[in-house]
């Protein structure tokens, strides 16, 4: 599954990323917040909007927006509860 189809409040790790489908500016501003393989992650927040976006996604102690298309490009693993 696709990070932007985790259900809320749940945890997972980052199994791969598509960084072919990014821009490589956007790519490396995604590698610099540590969104990486590995990485512990948690969807907070769908936006309400037609779209759904932006998507608040919890990494370590900070809470980022991300785009929608960005989140698509990360497969997940959920975590067991």
């Amino acid at each position: 599954m696709t990070l932007d189809e985790l259900p809320l409040g749940r945890d997972a790790r980052i199994a791969s990323v598509d960084w072919a489908a990014l821009v490589p500016e956007e790519a490396q501003r995604l590698r610099a917040l540590g969104f990486d393989e590995g990485a512990q992650v948690r969807l907070a927040y769908r936006g309400v909007f037609l779209g759904r976006d932006p998507l608040a996604i919890e990494i370590g102690r900070m809470t980022v927006a991300l785009r929608r298309i960005h989140a698509r490009a990360m497969h997940v693993e959920e975590l067991a509860a």
